[in-house]
């Protein structure tokens, strides 16, 4: 993978702004620490960093190439997964290519096709076109958001970054937040409004979307969404072709011309995508995969069952990595290092986010990046096969508003008068909420229970899933490793979007289809084992970390997290370790020393990237 960043300006010579441009694309040598690169023109920049993983001498970027008197020049990140398939049929059609690397198909399929080349790829992507003799840069996203793309369209020029750190080490732009951004760090965080910066006049291009940028201005549109429609095959059916899709993703996903291995937790997803690995390793004669898991120190000591997390992950990952014959490596993360980390967490976050879920992670990529330079992750499967409570407890599908997030009362509670009246928190929220249910995919044929579950399915999609993909991209990238998603695969979101509730839920179980699918591949118990979400620690010292940590900013009397916070309510959430009515701020587990973590970053991100609270 790697990092990029450009500036479109109809007002000034760009080729006078190469140490601009160089510093903007420097912010993000961490996405792509082996090669860094600049091209400027009359009224287009480009900065890219590089994480070398496909043809290292001819994949180079910004690459440029001219066809019929017009030059075209691209900034990628990202990684198409049937680029040979391309390649071939732009072979047929005249085409012929340097090296082996897809960035060079991607932009041949482009000057072939135009923006219908979006159609073709199979892939997580993030990439800028710019053409020289019709002067305009085409940009786009792939379908569910695995790679971000930052923008804004000011004064006559555009400016973009895969980071919102490139576009923030701009001269013109400065770290402002208005009502509407803190709406969103108090009212949504740690996810975001699809297509939010949340720093003024930023923006995010929201994936399955494309910008087109000219004189005339800005263009974005839309080039992909899910359809709905009746599905068609039976049970039998809809189990083998969900397997196909599984094994033919994985297949393709595991190339690289790097070293490759697995997230490994012992749950069914990760425990799936690596037999599957497994197998086509062993067909290709490569021997052993690497596998991984992360736990944390003492947790065999401390760890507290609930409905959530009803066994801890350890003794799963042995049976799976056994019965695969994996070459594992389990990670054992200390106390100090996962509160030390998650500053470096909102470092590359550039906002305050899931505390130590994601310093854990970004631990954990650093290790395995000690190893190998790409990974495979299980995220997804549970937003497209329905492996959540909001998918099945009446108590919670029905609730009028977001089922993962129902502390809004606590939240607008943290805030002080002015800001309570100015926000209205509740109302912002809401309002976010119904835009999605409105723009839902419906079906005809769904009876009301039907129709709610797709529009669960879809907030899912559209807010929870793109929140997860957007942590991972960011504490992987921010320990230079490339993680894939098998499960976030177009065509197999596509297919599953449309399969009956109670094929999914096959069984009784949940993810039941997924489980059918998958027989023969992992051990019974694995199988069928409960949903566990991603671990966390239950270690008495972490909880004194972060109440020190809270202490200390509680102990500020200046602070601009007091800005906009209550710091009375901050001081007795701080004390009794939480919401007194035990809500999550998020998800099922962000509570107790996780949510102080929370508004430690919070005080951080203020502080570290000097943010103005702005009317």
């Amino acid at each position: 993978m790697c990092g990029i960043t450009g500036w479109i300006d109809w007002r000034q010579d760009l080729r006078k702004e190469e140490q601009q441009v160089r510093k903007m694309a420097e912010t993000l040598n961490r996405r792509g620490p082996d090669d860094m690169n600049v091209w400027t023109s009359p009224h287009a920049a480009f900065g890219h960093a590089r994480l070398v993983v496909v043809d290292p001498e001819n994949g180079i970027q910004p690459m440029s190439r001219t066809y019929k008197n017009k030059t075209y020049t691209i900034v990628y990140n990202g990684e198409l997964y049937n680029t040979e398939d391309i390649r071939k049929e732009l072979h047929v059609r005249g085409h012929d290519f340097k090296g082996h690397s897809d960035t060079e198909v991607l932009l041949k399929s482009y000057i072939e096709w135009g923006h219908q080349c979006l159609e073709k790829f199979n892939g997580i992507f993030a990439f800028a076109i710019w053409n020289d003799k019709d002067e305009s840069l085409f940009m786009a996203r792939d379908r569910l958001g695995v790679k971000p793309l930052f923008y804004t369209v000011r004064n006559g020029c555009l400016l973009f970054g895969s980071e919102l750190k490139a576009l923030l080490a701009h001269r013109d732009i400065q770290p402002i937040v208005k009502t509407e951004g803190l709406a969103e760090i108090m009212g949504l965080a740690p996810s975001r409004t699809p297509g939010h910066g949340v720093y003024d006049d930023i923006n995010e291009l929201r994936p399955g979307h494309m910008l087109i940028y000219d004189r005339n201005g800005a263009k974005i549109s839309r080039y992909w969404t899910l359809k709905s429609k009746k599905h068609e095959h039976n049970v039998e059916e809809t189990a083998e072709h969900v397997r196909y899709l599984l094994e033919d993703t994985v297949e393709r996903q595991l190339f690289a011309d790097v070293p490759v291995g697995m997230f490994l937790s012992g749950g069914i997803d990760s425990s799936a995508l690596t037999a599957l690995a497994a197998k086509v390793y062993e067909k290709q004669g490569k021997g052993s995969i690497k596998s991984y898991s992360i736990d944390y120190d003492e947790n065999d000591k401390y760890f507290k069952a609930n409905d959530f997390q009803p066994n801890s992950d350890a003794p799963w990952v042995k049976v799976v990595s056994d019965a695969l014959g994996t070459e594992h490596h389990n990670k054992i993360i200390s106390i100090d290092e996962l509160a030390n980390r998650l500053k470096e967490a909102v470092d590359v976050r550039d906002l305050p986010g899931m505390a130590d879920i994601d310093s854990s992670l970004i631990w954990f990529c650093h290790e395995i990046k000690s190893d190998v330079t790409v990974g495979l992750s299980g995220e997804c499967a549970d937003e497209i096969f329905g492996g959540y409570p909001w998918f099945h407890k009446p108590e919670v599908m029905y609730i009028d508003g977001f089922p993962w997030m129902r502390s809004i009362d606590e939240r607008e509670n943290l805030l002080n008068d002015k800001w309570k009246k100015k926000l209205d928190l509740k109302q912002y929220v809401y309002d976010r909420y119904k835009e999605t249910i409105q723009e839902t995919p419906r079906f005809d044929g769904d009876s009301p229970e039907e129709a709610r579950r797709r529009e669960i399915s879809y907030l899912n999609i559209i807010w929870f899933m793109t929140n997860l993909l957007d942590r991972k991209d960011r504490m992987s990238m921010g320990a230079s490793l490339e993680v894939r998603v098998p499960f976030s695969d177009h065509r197999l979101v596509e297919y599953v979007w449309n399969i009956p509730w109670e094929m999914k839920q096959l069984d009784g179980r949940e993810k039941g289809i997924l489980r059918k699918a998958l027989e023969g591949l992992l051990p019974h118990d694995v199988l069928y084992r409960k949903k566990s979400p991603y671990p966390k620690t239950h270690h008495p010292n972490y909880t004194a970390a972060v109440q020190k940590g809270m202490e200390d900013v509680l102990a500020q009397k200046d602070a601009p997290i007091f800005e906009f916070i209550n710091k009375n309510a901050l001081k007795e959430i701080a004390e009794s370790g939480g919401f007194p009515t035990g809500q999550p701020y998020f998800g099922q587990l962000m509570a107790g020393p996780q949510l102080l973590a929370h508004f430690i970053q919070m005080d951080y991100w203020l502080n570290k990237y000097n943010v103005k609270i702005k009317e």
